[in-house]
């Protein structure tokens, strides 16, 4: 048994640990514990995002997560939001969690009035692809270009 819950502080640990499970599956990205933790901060901070939390009610396990993100788009005249983040940790997958999540955050955002939900997923991972297939998530004809806008600081 699972409870869909919104993530505290300390829960960053197994969230940073979720993160470098799903950058080990989508290509463009890459594990670093700090950047890592620092963004999980940075949305806990935010009163307009949102980090969700599957946990095991049994031993209070994080099992997986989801993000969501407000964005303000001109196409829609308003706010929408950007899904991110979304894992399952492996030896839970296929057992509904990830479908749990995404209901929860469709939840979120129309509390927080959204108008519309997107999400980015590596063109390659074909069981997310099918499993968003499946929650009705529709493809569109925009792709996803990406420019570091400044160099990193050491």
């Amino acid at each position: 048994m699972i409870t869909i819950r919104c993530a505290v502080p300390s829960d960053v640990p197994e969230l940073v640990e979720l993160l470098k499970e799903l950058f080990t599956i989508e290509a463009d990205f890459e594990f670093n514990h700090d950047k890592q933790t620092k963004g999980l901060n940075l949305l806990l901070e935010s009163k307009n995002n949102c980090i969700l939390v599957a946990q095991s009610i049994s031993d209070n396990k994080v099992l997986g997560m989801c993000t969501m993100q407000t964005l303000i788009s001109t196409a829609e005249g308003g706010m929408v939001g950007q899904l991110e983040d979304l894992i399952v940790a492996a030896e839970f997958r296929n057992q509904g969690i990830a479908a749990k999540l995404i209901t929860e955050a469709v939840s979120w955002a129309e509390r927080q009035g959204l108008k519309r939900l997107q999400l980015l997923a590596d063109k390659n991972n074909l069981p997310a692809l099918n499993f968003y297939n499946k929650q009705v998530w529709q493809s569109t004809q925009l792709i996803c270009l990406r420019k570091h806008a400044c160099p990193e600081r050491k």
